[in-house]
């Protein structure tokens, strides 16, 4: 087997991309809240700059989650 071969995620793995993706989604929701309730514009730049930021994370963890997508065991029922 070479090194560079994707293996199966594990459960824990899993379930710290889950956790991730679910804090990743609530900073984004408060800093959109941030941004729409300031009055200063360098704050509300700050954070739609984050925003981007946290949007780039998120994509990158939907996307190794969807490379692992074939590689996943399917449940017999």
């Amino acid at each position: 087997m070479q090194s560079t071969q994707m293996q199966p995620l594990t459960t824990k793995e899993l379930d710290y991309i889950s956790d991730s993706i679910t804090n990743e989604n609530l900073l984004i929701k408060q800093c959109a809240a941030t941004a729409a309730t300031t009055q200063n514009t360098i704050i509300q730049q700050a954070c739609l700059s984050y925003i981007r930021s946290l949007d780039s994370h998120l994509d990158q963890l939907v996307q190794s989650l969807q490379q692992h997508q074939e590689l996943a065991p399917t449940q017999m029922q």
